[in-house]
């Protein structure tokens, strides 16, 4: 039965302990969390990545995704893209005082459902209530096993390619729209990025980089990249694909693709040699059929004093990219 929550729930005793059987436990169920210890215990060998997230997105639920599925997507993808096959998820809920049980186990469920589509399980978690007007939050930690070292923002070499995964935009646009109320087929690309980070990995692809492309978007990720590796970064404008109807709600509101956030799209940095073969495994792919090389690692930029990123524009005119200033839109994940 439907209820509302408030913070009895969050009490420690009976509407806790109700609330973490009827909705937690009997859609996470598993062997390691239904021990209900004070702390999973996990078996990894060799060595691990591990990262920790909060996800603070308005609304709860958006076209293409809600905060559940965008919480575990968001984990695993900051896991793969270091070499990782992602195993393990905690997840910790601060719940307002309003949220109805019955939207708070669809969240749960549909958390469920991508942990299973990226192959993780959720071992641990918490449950706190405060007061407020039914909003949601969930912080994870992530923990998955290296099987490709040498993976940094750190290796990118001069030679190396630049490759993008699809489109951008589409998780930002998706938000935004849904926020300002405008009527539009935008689909968040709010997706698990282990497949075909896996199949590079698995057909031996030399990967220097690799991030996923979320809060501001690919100039910045570029810049660190070129910060952290020593290199400067040319990519062309005519080879970074936008959907049209994120590009149409661009134009109206006046935002710039490469600084907008996705759930669904990352960039990698390969080996030059290795570079179309990635490109060709990644189209093999729905979720990166549209990957494409949309430039190269250079010595030098505009500027031989810094380390710059510049993209070539359509009638061949350079203009520089730098890291993201202010916030394009706040709590988009």
């Amino acid at each position: 039965m439907n209820e509302i929550i408030t913070v009895e729930h969050g009490s420690g005793g009976f509407k806790t302990n109700e609330l973490i059987n009827k909705i937690f436990s009997k859609h996470f169920a598993n062997e390691i969390l239904d021990k209900m210890e004070d702390a999973a215990v996990l078996k990894v060998a060799g060595k691990i990545a591990i990262t920790t997230d909060s996800f603070v997105v308005t609304p709860l639920f958006y076209p293409g995704g809600d905060i559940g599925r965008l919480a575990v997507c968001g984990t695993v993808n900051d896991i793969v893209m270091m070499g990782a096959r992602p195993q393990f998820i905690t997840a910790a809920f601060i719940i307002e005082e309003g949220m109805d049980t019955d939207t708070l186990e669809q969240i749960v469920i549909s958390m469920a459902k991508t942990a299973k589509e990226s192959g993780v399980a959720i071992v641990a978690g918490d449950t706190k209530v405060i007061e407020g007007n039914g909003g949601l939050y969930i912080t994870t930690t992530g923990i998955g096993k290296i099987i490709a070292e040498q993976i940094s923002a750190a290796n990118c070499k001069p030679g190396d390619a630049v490759i993008l995964s699809g489109t951008l935009g589409d998780h930002h646009a998706c938000i935004l729209s849904a926020r300002m109320g405008i009527a539009n087929n935008i689909v968040s690309d709010n997706v698990p990025l282990v497949e075909p980070v896996m199949t590079l990995i698995n057909n031996g692809i030399n990967i220097r980089a690799m991030r996923d492309i979320t809060r501001g978007g690919l100039g910045t990720i570029l810049n660190e990249f070129a910060k952290s590796s020593g290199v400067s970064i040319c990519i062309e404008e005519e080879k970074i694909s936008v959907s049209e109807s994120v590009s149409g709600l661009c134009d109206i509101l006046g935002l710039d693709p490469i600084y907008m956030g996705n759930e669904g799209k990352f960039i990698a940095v390969v080996a030059k040699e290795d570079a179309e073969t990635a490109v060709e495994l990644l189209k093999q792919n729905e979720i990166s059929k549209n990957a494409c090389i949309i430039g190269h690692i250079t010595s030098r930029g505009i500027d031989s004093k810094d380390n710059t990123v510049t993209m070539i524009t359509p009638n061949g005119a350079s203009r520089r990219i730098s890291i993201m200033h202010g916030e394009g839109l706040p709590r988009i994940c």
